[in-house]
């Protein structure tokens, strides 16, 4: 089969990679970029350990072709932090201990961020409703709540408000 050149830009960085078309954007960012901070879990889009923000938006990169990451904006987990700095979210998931075993941590502070992005003021419901396709065998939803909005709240107390 012939390879496909995708350009794509993952973590603010362009990228152009040679792809099988059947290949999945999961094995681009593990195989070809080396960013195993993405998870595969079910490889069906059950379970959330592959998500990543692809723009804007939480998608499991298990579902999504090669191919039609054409031309997006891709950050996984390893592009929340900044200049060696923990992004926010990233500090509260470790100090509400929203992380135990560690394997659906890539995924559920993903699908937060992505949350963020696009609702900086969540309440609970809407935190679990963003988390609802990430699985954790550990239980640490609530945790994860709590996380979120301690981010919440340092990101509204650095704006003042």
């Amino acid at each position: 089969m012939n390879e496909i050149e995708i350009h794509l830009a993952v973590n603010g960085i362009p990228r152009t990679i040679q792809s099988e078309p059947g290949n999945t954007l999961l094995e681009i960012l593990r195989d070809k970029l080396g960013l195993t901070g993405t998870k595969e879990g079910c490889g069906a889009g059950d379970c959330g350990a592959c998500v990543v923000v692809m723009d804007g938006q939480a998608v499991n990169a298990c579902l999504v072709l090669a191919a039609q990451a054409e031309g997006t904006q891709v950050i996984t987990v390893e592009g929340l932090a900044q200049d060696g700095n923990l992004h926010p979210l990233q500090s509260y998931f470790a100090e509400k201990w929203a992380l135990q075993c560690g394997f659906c941590t890539p995924g559920m502070l993903m699908s937060c961020y992505a949350l963020l992005l696009n609702n900086p003021n969540p309440d609970p419901d809407e935190i679990r409703d963003a988390i609802s396709g990430n699985l954790c065998r550990c239980g640490t939803y609530q945790s994860v709540v709590e996380a979120v909005l301690a981010t919440v709240k340092m990101s509204q107390e650095a704006r003042g408000g």
